[in-house]
């Protein structure tokens, strides 16, 4: 395939981006790019408002292709020429606040400039004679005004489009080179985080030569084609609190103790009110959630230089890793917005959807379908991430799960709390939406629904039959914590989920294999549950789900008995 520097017109590029011809023109010429923008504004760490530009449908997915498409191509220029670029970190794979900030770590002096309006410095014009001047580029003109009219908003590069970070990152290069020279003659580490420059030093003899420095950086800048913000310009000694991008490098890198103390508040006010200010206006929980992953990226960080004797896991948090498991459970297993289903594997959750697409009228509570026949089901499966297995040790598959999910409800001891209890006394009332946990029907043998009733509910007989009778039973008096499983089919005494498909299906056939439950089986002769669990997804409009209407009829009951009470 040819570089994108040698794409000739606007067909090659719609080619290059592998979208229709004909969707290019539409875009440019029928719809109009401006139209596809959707403007609001976020809250910034200082009370103001960030104003946000993010495009939607046709013109996103175009910017998405074209910003990955730039990064390759920016990396092969780089691997062409041998570079190895250190200098900007913001909007890159692999670089972060903490690879912009460990470069300033233990400094004697840390001098910080802030660019004034850094998006709208990247006007229609700046960005259209970028691709058609730049040596690296030179597009002919009409494909650099279309890469223009693609990626600007209102005359310039929007905050909030896919495609806008990595051309600032290609434009400021230049100001990086400029800038890059200056430090070495002043013996300056330089790096760059977006709009945010910093320079840092150990020469103690460089505090008398600040302001030459300061005159010949703002004289490079303002040759970019940029400008310094001088109210956020801020020169820090070693003997003072050093900070950058929002990280402390006086020593090892850490967070701002006042912003962890606030975002502890913070969440104290979320779970006591259901409500909390951030500078004074409403914060959203999406908010206060970055707020503890940024805490929790510099946690990770350090950690990772720590000894391999010092353990880090779900049992050996520190207070900030507390503090964020406490946040996650709030989040998802007590102020869920939706029901969530736990499963004990992914398996499950593509039968229970493929079911219900087959059965959507059936079930309004659960799934609906749009005049398009797109599906959106009213629940939710939780999802095991890694985030979930550092804070809370549930492994990426298997009935554990719902075993530990239930024991952080409950309580075991001081490093597995009740966090129910704690978040209903706190608040003042229950779970917002049930929590189930879905087994299979084994309550015989050794499985894991008879080892989690017994070892871990410690379920009497009468909660044992009305399971039994009914498929779900209310594990926790006065909760939404439910435990569901499929019901037993024919003369079986256990059940797994597979045994609720007809035997035909079960008994089906691909290129030459047939189907094997069993976690480890001959590949040449068999297929597994993920493949299987996939043709089910994809063919659920010609398999027969009846065999699930008693499972779902159970979630169903469940969610509806949950509604019933919050009236």
């Amino acid at each position: 395939m040819k570089k994108f520097c040698d794409i000739q017109s606007r067909n090659e590029l719609a080619d290059y981006l592998s979208i229709p011809r004909s969707k290019l023109t539409h875009i440019l010429y029928v719809k109009k790019p401006d139209s596809y923008y959707t403007t609001f504004e976020i809250p910034k760490r200082n009370g103001e408002t960030r104003t946000i530009c993010a495009p939607s449908g046709d013109l996103k997915i175009l910017q998405v292709k074209l910003s990955n498409i730039l990064w390759l191509y920016q990396k092969s220029i780089w691997e062409e020429k041998g570079i190895q670029p250190n200098v900007s970190h913001a909007f890159e794979k692999e670089k972060s606040i903490i690879t912009n900030a460990r470069i300033h770590r233990n400094k004697r002096f840390v001098l910080n400039l802030d660019l004034e309006n850094f998006f709208d410095s990247f006007h229609f014009g700046r960005v259209q004679g970028y691709f058609e001047k730049n040596n690296n580029f030179k597009l002919p003109h009409d494909v650099a005004v279309i890469l223009a009219q693609l990626t600007c908003y209102q005359g310039h590069l929007p905050q909030g489009a896919p495609s806008s970070p990595i051309i600032t990152n290609l434009i400021s290069q230049t100001l990086d080179a400029y800038l890059l020279r200056v430090a070495k003659k002043y013996k300056l580490d330089y790096t760059r985080y977006a709009d945010d420059l910093t320079f840092s030093t150990n020469d103690k003899h460089f505090v008398e030569n600040q302001e030459y420095f300061l005159t010949e950086a703002s004289a490079a800048i303002k040759r970019a084609g940029f400008s310094i913000n001088k109210k956020k310009t801020r020169f820090q000694f070693k003997d003072s609190r050093q900070e950058v991008t929002g990280l402390i490098v006086n020593k090892k890198l850490n967070v701002n103790h006042t912003y962890v103390r606030k975002t502890r508040a913070m969440a104290h006010q979320l779970y006591s009110t259901g409500e909390y200010l951030i500078d004074g206006v409403p914060g959203t929980i999406k908010q206060l959630e970055g707020r503890f992953s940024f805490i929790d990226q510099m946690d990770h960080y350090n950690n990772i230089l720590d000894p391999q004797e010092i353990k880090h896991d779900a049992f050996n948090l520190n207070g900030r890793g507390r503090q964020y498991q406490t946040f996650i459970f709030y989040k998802y297993l007590f102020a869920n917005t939706k029901p969530i289903i736990v499963t004990e594997g992914k398996t499950d959750i593509r039968y229970i959807k493929a079911a219900l697409k087959s059965l959507y009228t059936k079930y309004p509570r659960l799934i609906q379908k749009d005049t398009e026949g797109n599906f959106s089901y009213k629940f939710s499966f939780f999802r095991r991430t890694k985030r979930w297995k550092y804070f809370f040790g549930i492994s990426l598959d298997g009935a554990d799960a719902i075993r530990i999910l239930y024991r952080y409800h409950v309580g075991i001891n001081r490093k597995i709390p009740p966090y129910l209890n704690y978040f209903q006394k706190l608040s003042g009332h229950e779970q917002h939406k049930p929590v189930i946990l879905l087994y299979d029907n084994e309550l015989k043998s050794e499985r894991p629904l008879k080892k989690f009733l017994g070892e871990d509910v410690h379920a009497t007989a009468a909660q044992k039959a009305a399971l039994k009778a009914n498929l779900h039973i209310c594990l926790i008096p006065d909760s939404k914590l439910f435990v569901v499983t499929p019901p037993l089919v024919g003369d079986k005494e256990e059940c797994e989920i597979e045994d609720l498909f007809t035997d035909e299906l079960l008994d089906l056939s691909l290129e030459g294999k047939t189907f094997c439950r069993k976690d480890k089986f001959d590949n040449s002769k068999y297929f597994g549950k993920e493949i299987f669990s996939q043709y089910v997804y994809e063919n659920y409009q010609k398999i027969d789900f009846s065999g699930f209407i008693p499972l779902l009829n159970a979630i169903d009951f469940v969610i509806a008995q949950t509604e019933s009470s919050e009236k």
